[in-house]
Parts: C-alpha cells; sequence; structure tokens
C-alpha cells in the first residue's frame, strides 16, 4: 500500500518527458509510482488544478542561519518557496563548516547540499552596511585545509564555491579562483565560480573552467555581461559552454538584469540552471525566491517546462545528486506542489528594470521523503 497518493494535478517531468494529469504514490519515503488508478495509499490529497513536479532544487542560496551573517533560515524559505533541497553555494569554509553541519545541515527537514568555500571563513561579512570581500584577504585562502574539509565531510560536500571581482576578490584579482580550482581538481569535486565586477574579466574566469564547472551569476549585467556588445552572446561564454562549463543564474541582490536576459535568450542561449541567490539582502526583494525568479523566465518567454526543467533534474545533475530531480519510480520521495496564476504581476531586477508579466508560480504545498510538509 502506498503511503500518500496525490491525485487530480497536472504531472510535469521533464527529465522523463512526462506532462500530463496523473496520479503520483510515495513509499517508504521514495516515488513508487507515477499513472493512473494507483490504488490504495494511506493518505491521499487532492491536487486538482496544481502542476505537480519534482521537488524544486535551488542551486544557489545560503542557509548558513546564525553562523554567518547573509544567512536566512532554510526551512522557512524551503516551504515558502516549495523547494525540497537547498544547495548552500559556499556560506561555510573549513575554519566553520562543522558548525555549519551540526547546527543547521543536520537539524534541518529540508535536504541542504553545501559547497564548501575555499576561504577559511567563508562568506563572513557580507550585509546591508558591512561587505568585506572573503577573496581579498590571501590569508584565508589556505587550500591544504580546505581540501582537508572537503575529504572530512565528503559525504556532504557536493563542490567548492570561490567568489572574485572588485567587490569579493579586490586586488588579489582571479588568485581565489587558481587556488580553488586545485582545491577542486584535487577533491574531484565540480567548482562554482562568483565573478562581480571586474577585475578579473569574464574571459579570465571563464577560460579557467573545466567541463562541469558552475558559472554562477550568469545573466548579470554590465560590467562582466555575458550579453556581447551589438547584439549576440561574447564569445569566452561560446567557448565555455562548448567545453561543458554550467550556466547558473543565481538573481541575488545585484546579480541578474532582464536586458542582459532577453539578448540572451535571443541569441538561443538559455542558462542551464535557474536559481535564486537567496540570502539576507536578496529575499525581500528583488529575487525574492526560486519561484519569483522561475516566473520571471516564464515573462521573458522561456516555456514552462523548461524553466522546470532548470530547476529539478539541472540543478541535480550538476552537484551529482542523481537520486533527485524527477518522479521517476525509485528517486527519493520528494515533489512541489504549485499553482501557474494567471493576472498581471510586476517583477523587478537587479537594475531596477519593472516587466509585467500575465503568470506567475506560486506555492501550494510540499511533499518531502514521501510525507505531506505539514506547517
Amino acid at each position: 500500500m502506498l503511503d500518500l497518493k496525490l491525485t487530480g494535478g497536472r504531472v510535469l517531468d521533464p527529465a522523463q518527458g512526462v506532462d500530463a494529469v496523473l496520479e503520483v504514490g510515495f513509499a517508504g519515503g521514495k516515488v513508487a509510482a507515477v499513472g493512473r488508478d494507483l490504488g490504495e495509499a494511506r493518505a491521499v490529497r487532492d491536487v486538482g488544478g496544481a502542476l505537480v513536479v519534482p521537488g524544486l532544487i535551488d542551486l544557489h542560496t545560503h542557509v548558513y542561519w546564525g553562523g554567518t551573517s547573509l544567512g536566512i533560515d532554510p526551512d522557512a524559505y524551503a516551504k515558502a518557496s516549495a523547494c525540497t533541497t537547498l544547495v548552500d553555494a559556499g556560506s561555510a569554509g573549513a575554519g566553520n563548516f562543522a558548525g555549519f553541519r551540526r547546527h543547521v545541515i543536520e537539524r534541518a527537514r529540508v535536504r541542504i547540499v553545501p559547497l564548501l568555500h575555499i576561504s577559511f571563513a567563508g562568506i563572513y561579512a557580507f550585509h546591508w552596511t558591512v561587505n568585506v570581500g572573503e577573496g581579498a584577504d590571501e590569508r584565508l585562502l589556505n587550500a591544504k585545509l580546505c581540501l582537508d574539509a572537503a575529504r572530512e565531510h565528503a559525504d556532504l560536500v557536493a563542490g567548492i564555491k570561490v567568489r572574485v571581482g572588485t567587490h569579493a576578490s579586490g586586488a588579489l584579482g582571479a588568485a581565489p579562483l587558481r587556488i580553488a580550482l586545485q582545491v577542486a581538481e584535487a577533491a574531484g569535486l565540480p567548482l562554482m565560480a562568483h565573478l562581480d565586477s571586474p577585475p578579473p574579466s569574464n574571459t579570465e574566469v571563464l577560460d579557467l573552467l573545466r567541463p562541469g564547472d558552475i558559472h554562477t551569476h550568469c545573466f548579470r549585467p554590465f560590467p562582466n555581461s555575458p550579453a556581447a556588445p551589438g547584439g549576440g552572446v561574447r564569445p569566452e561564454v561560446l567557448r565555455a559552454r562548448e567545453r561543458g562549463v554550467l550556466f547558473d543564474i543565481a538573481h541575488g541582490a545585484g546579480s541578474f538584469a532582464f536586458a542582459t536576459a532577453r539578448q540572451m535568450l535571443a541569441a538561443g542561449f538559455l542558462p542551464d540552471v535557474i536559481s535564486s541567490d537567496a540570502h539576507l539582502t536578496s529575499v525581500g526583494g528583488p529575487a525574492h525566491d526560486l519561484l519569483v525568479t522561475m516566473s520571471k523566465f516564464l515573462t521573458l518567454g522561456v516555456p514552462l517546462a523548461e524553466v522546470v526543467r532548470r530547476a529539478t533534474i539541472a540543478p541535480a545533475l550538476a552537484v551529482g545528486c542523481t537520486d533527485r530531480g524527477s518522479l521517476r519510480p525509485g528517486m527519493l520521495g520528494d515533489a512541489s506542489v504549485l499553482a501557474l496564476e494567471s493576472g498581471a504581476f510586476d517583477f523587478v531586477d537587479a537594475c531596477g528594470e519593472k516587466l509585467r508579466g500575465r503568470e506567475r508560480l506560486a506555492s501550494r504545498g510540499v511533499v518531502l521523503g514521501g510525507e505531506w510538509w505539514e506547517d
């Protein structure tokens, strides 16, 4: 007998090419079946009129709540945004990862997949009024300690994180990226690279990234925009994609522009992953959460199935989580129940540009580990 059955919903699973009104059954914490007339279940929930998608995965969040200044509460954020997995994008480094693990990751209900920051102290001073670039102090860039921590916590750490740019690495430029790449190579992990204003440039950063590495904040505004002057996509961006580098939105407070997105999409360049970069200074706007960020891409004309793909199976594979991202039987019993609302909705990017949309995604509930997530 099933533990839980969802009925009446439109099941949209891009990983399997499924888009139909079907039942979804869960048993033993996993997806048991997707189809019609699945039989009896201990609990049945009618989700008629809603979308049922694989559990949403936000590839770029900061949820070391209480341990870093930019951290937000993971369960509160996940429940409101219908996420079942949050990838923490390097909030903690070797010096404070153990605390992140014990006090947040192991206590949270939502699944947290952490990246380990190359900086010993992680992102320790990111706030509205205090902003110290952790990559600007070479004393914190200890490759051996980072590698040791990655190996000690190999059951959790899914990648290495680095932030470079004027704000993040200052006079050190791309040096933290080169150090982080050494750690990622030694640990056999992907690297997620943040780039803000130059120096370094897009070219310098992208030409260093390897297949499977993640270029985050990939639709940022000028400077270091991926959009070429006069139209199209910058050549270093195209070279990187051809090489297998992944491109992640990570909207955040200052890293996503409608103008950039329009030009990139017009050139046929879709991001590999849509994520929010939810943290202290972005959840109040303009990013808000993953659902708002996904809704912005609907407004920009990206089909619903492609938007869902980039928030389910694509981020799962980006961090090596082959047990989620789809409703295929045997996968983790995670699902997001969403409403696709119609109306007039105003969206704002990181530059203050407003865009009015006719649709938006909203949370109607979460299944986590085969159970309905009750308040």
